[in-house]
Parts: C-alpha cells; structure tokens; sequence
C-alpha cells in the first residue's frame, strides 16, 4: 500500500510516516511495526478490551459485586483500554479535527489574480473555530491588515465574510471599519471599538459590526413591589427620565409599596394560509379549534422545545385564507424562535389531513409582532400584568408637590379622554414607552418591541374618603425574557443580575421573565405618578429646561 494514497494527511502523520523508495511504510513511531499494522492493532485492543470490561461489570451488577472492585485480569484491561484511547486520540485526533473546520484556501471567494501564496501570507491564522484560546496568541502585523482592508475595498473579499474568514471577530471588526472609512470617505472617530466583545454578538445579535453606541446608564429606585426593592437600571439619552422614574420610586415606596399581578404568560405566531375554496379554509378553522383536537396539537407542538408549551389557537378567517394564532408558554425566554419552531411542526402535521393547504408565511401579521394591534391590546402578548398602588395624602402633596382631586382629574382628561379623542389604540397612558424602552435597553430586550409592550391604560381614583390615591396601570402585551439575544451580553447580563432575573431560574422555569415583566409595570407605575404629577403642579417646562436642555439664551447667540 502506497502512503502517499492515505486520506488522512496530517502534518503529523506525514512526519511519522514517510514513503520508502521500495513504496512500503516505514515503521511507526509507536511500535517497530508499519503503520497500518499499529493502527488495526490499537483498534482491536480498544474494542476487545471494552467489550471484555462491558461483560465483567454485567456480571457484577448480577451478582452486586461494587464496581470499583478489581481483579488482576481487570486492572490489565483497564491500562489497555487507557492506552488505546491515549494512542487513537493522539493520532486522528487534534489534527483530524483541526481539518474538518479549517476551509481549504479555494473557498475564500478571492479574485484569482491573488496568489496561493499571497493567500497564507494573509490569512494564515484564520479558519480556526471561532475563537480558540490559541488565537490570542497570534500576532498580526499593520500590513497583513492593510492588505486585507484594499482587497475588501476592491471587492475581493466580501465584509461580511471577515469573520469567518479570519477567525477573529475584533480583528475583523477593525478592518471592516477601515475599510468602510475608505469607501464612503467620512469618518468613524467618535464611535468607539476598543472595550466591546465582538465574540459574543457572533451570529446572535449584530452582522458586520463597526463599532458600538454607548448609552448611559441610570439607575431609579429603590422600587418597593410585591414586598422586594428593585434598582431599576434605564438605559437612555432623555434627560430627567430617570429622575422622574426615581421620584415616582420614591412615592410609592414611602407609601408601602406597590402591588403587581401577572394574568397571562403567552407569545403568539400567527402564519397565513390558503386554500382553493373559503369552505376549506372553514373547515381547517373549526379543527383547529375542536377542543378534542387540542391535545393532538399541543403533543406536535410542544416537541419543538423543553419549555415550549401550547396554550392556546384562535383563528381568523379572510376570504380563502386563514390566519391562525398560536399561543405558548415560552419559559424565561422571550420565545419568538421557539414558537416559531413549533408552529412549524404543526403546519407539517396539518398537511397530512389537508395537503391542499398552501403555507403563505410563517408570520402573517395576525401575531401580531412589532405593531400597534387591537388583538394584543385586547387578547394580550407576552406577559399580561396590572400594577397598582395606594399613594398617600401626604406623600402626593410633600413628594409629588400635587393634590389628589387635580391627578384624579387630569388623569380622565389627559389620558383617558384625550387618547380617545386621538383615537389611540392602547395608548391610554402618559409616557408609558419611555420607560419601557429604557428598561429594555438596559436588560436586552428587543427595542422594536416597545411598540406593543408600551400598550398601557394609567388609571387613578380617589380612595380613603378622597383623601389617598389609587393608581394603576394595565399592561397586556410585556414581552421580555432573560435569556437569549441581548440577555447575554455583558452589558445587559450584569443589569438583569442587578435585579436578580439573571439567565433562567433553576428553581421555577419562567419565574425570572416573568418578574422582569411586573418591574417593568411596576417602573411604569411610578414614571406615570411622576410625570402626572409634575403636569398637573406645571413643572414639566421647568424640570426639562433644568435637565434636558441648555441653560445658555439662545436669543443673545442669535443676534451676534
């Protein structure tokens, strides 16, 4: 047999073992046998010596013989079985696996006029899995990047290959970024790129990263809710946002606390379908809703995931087409994959029983996701949850320098009455997007998703004889989770563990989203009491004027 036939070409390999001028091995390094010999030698040992062991241990669990107890003839068998393995691994192992993720140069879609040469001048580090410890070792020169950076202003390399292509996500990220410099002509200067983990937004949360955008930080509270204090972080360039949320913080604390009640934990997807005829797609509509057919449903749906679990399917129907709205139980995640995942198993089942059912889309706007809709103000989405609170006389009139009778009444007029003259659709409430965006910020939320989670009616009403205020706020569409997407970068990971929803709860599955859920509403709470307070005291100009904007008299600019 030829060695130089062999599949197996490791640098390792062919240094052990060298073609002799007659064409047979030369003897291993292992044993003064030829190679093919010492490798079928090892494997028979491996596999004989394991089946032995197998047996021996079958037998003593029979006869309740402790394991660890060994005969001679054991012992031997377990220093062969050792030795085996040592030799296999060391032989087809790191290298052999090496070999599977490293790309051969002719897939790297570089234009031919580049040499092979030029190509492992270039890229030699690269094609590693992405990072191996290894790589924080190699050093990289200015002129291997500069080189990089011309063929990616050519054309030659596409950006968004870089990081596959060398392995390194912030080296990848720096040339991508010089190279747009060079290509649209302006400047990225005040956008950083030093301090941030390239790594951990790889094929998660952001392509073809340049840089990142820093938004500060503050912190409201503490915030008393359910009987636990919260510091609740916020993310945000609004000035007095956070001020504000503290001082609400501060009211409902001084006055016990607040009080928040999940009603629902459910996200939807909703696909369309088409059929030939409206009569099908009725047909599809009540099997879907049989309620003896649910079970069947929810044992196809649920195998898509662990914590994945169906609640519920409404449906819809236009014409020939049918909108199907799938809701589940989604664990601390905030769920879109996963309920994606298992509508598809049941779109796949269906089409045993109704193969002339054409699937139009996954999503077919019925959800309904990143969208002002009456069916999650009124069905719900995500975690539906109320918050309320009792604020006392004193504490309105000291704290929130306000009277009951005025809140009680601007309340209607603002936010019940004049959202209904705009005809708004959830938005009964003062500002209750501003801080659900900066806690989503914070935490890792999705930002889009502040357009139905933002969905909130603020009510207030005079209690204890008038003298004390009841305030809360309805909130049917909170959609958040505490694990994946912008939940695990370090940033975002080191706010969630701030207000002790970190990661997923081992004790209790979906406890810790669910929490985020009621801070949420409950940081809303205390920013509606807060900005109410100050529209109706007419310190809205004022307090803005002293935290948002320049002290500077902009009339005496204007005339030089």
């Amino acid at each position: 047999m030829d060695v130089r036939r062999r599949p197996i070409k490791q640098e390792s390999q062919q240094r052990s073992v060298k073609p002799s001028t007659s064409g047979e091995p030369k003897a291993s390094d292992a044993l003064p046998l030829p190679l093919y010999l010492t490798n079928g030698l090892f494997f028979t040992m491996f596999f004989s010596v394991m089946y032995f062991l197998l047996h021996r241990w079958r037998d003593k669990i029979r006869n309740s013989v402790p394991l660890h107890v060994l005969t001679f003839s054991e012992l031997s068998a377990v220093a062969s079985l050792i030795a085996s393995v040592v030799y296999l691994v060391g032989f087809f192992g790191i290298d052999f696996v090496q070999s599977i993720f490293r790309p051969s140069p002719d897939s790297w879609d570089i234009e031919d006029d580049i040499s092979e040469t030029d190509k492992d001048k270039l890229f030699k580090p690269c094609g590693q899995p992405l990072i191996p410890p290894i790589m924080s070792t190699i050093e990289h020169t200015s002129e291997d990047d500069e080189e990089i950076v011309k063929l990616v202003v050519a054309g030659s390399i596409p950006s968004y290959a870089l990081e596959s292509k060398l392995g390194d996500c912030k080296r990848a990220a720096a040339i991508r970024r010089d190279a747009l410099q060079r290509i649209t002509g302006k400047s990225l200067s005040g956008l950083p790129l030093e301090g941030f983990d390239y790594d951990s937004i790889l094929g998660q949360c952001c392509e073809m990263p340049v840089g990142y955008v820093q938004i500060p930080v503050g912190i409201a509270g503490p915030l008393l809710l359910n009987g636990m204090k919260f510091s609740v972080p916020m993310a945000t360039t609004e000035g007095c946002l956070v001020a504000s949320t503290n001082r609400g913080c501060k009211a409902i604390y001084v006055s016990g606390g607040a009080t928040c009640v999940l009603l629902k934990d459910g996200m939807t997807r909703a696909p369309v379908v088409r059929f030939g005829s409206a009569k099908r797609a009725a047909e599809l509509k009540h099997f879907l809703e049989d309620p003896l057919n649910f079970d069947t449903l929810a044992v196809v749906f649920n195998k898509s995931s662990r914590f994945g679990r169906l609640q519920s399917v409404q449906c819809a129907i236009a014409g020939k087409n049918l909108y199907i709205r799938f809701c589940c139980a989604t664990g601390d995640a905030m769920g879109m994959n996963m309920v994606s995942k298992g509508v598809q198993n049941v779109l796949d089942f269906l089409h045993d029983d109704f193969p002339d059912m054409d699937v139009i889309g996954i999503s077919g706007n019925y959800c309904a996701d990143k969208k002002p809709a009456a069916v999650n103000w009124i069905e719900g989405r995500g975690k539906s949850v109320v918050c309320e609170a009792v604020i006392k006389e004193h504490v309105v009139q000291k704290v929130l320098k306000t009277t009951v009778p005025a809140l009680v009444e601007l309340n209607m007029l603002k936010n019940l009455t004049g959202s209904a003259m705009a005809g708004a659709l959830g938005g009964f409430n003062a500002h209750a997007s501003n801080i659900v965006s900066a806690v989503y910020l914070a935490t890792g939320q999705d930002p889009a998703q502040n357009v139905e989670s933002s969905h909130c009616i603020t009510m207030m009403e005079a209690v204890n004889d008038g003298k004390d205020l009841h305030i809360s706020v309805t909130m049917p569409s909170i959609e958040v989770g505490t694990v994946g997407g912008g939940t695990q970068l370090a940033s975002q990971s080191a706010c969630l563990n701030l207000l002790g929803v970190k990661g997923a709860s081992k004790d209790e599955p979906g406890s810790n989203s669910r929490v985020l859920a009621t801070i949420v509403a409950g940081s809303v709470l205390a920013g509606e009491l807060s900005l109410m307070s100050a529209i109706s005291a007419g310190q809205l100009v004022k307090s803005h004027m002293k935290y948002n904007r320049s002290t500077r008299d902009m009339s005496k600019l204007t005339s030089c």
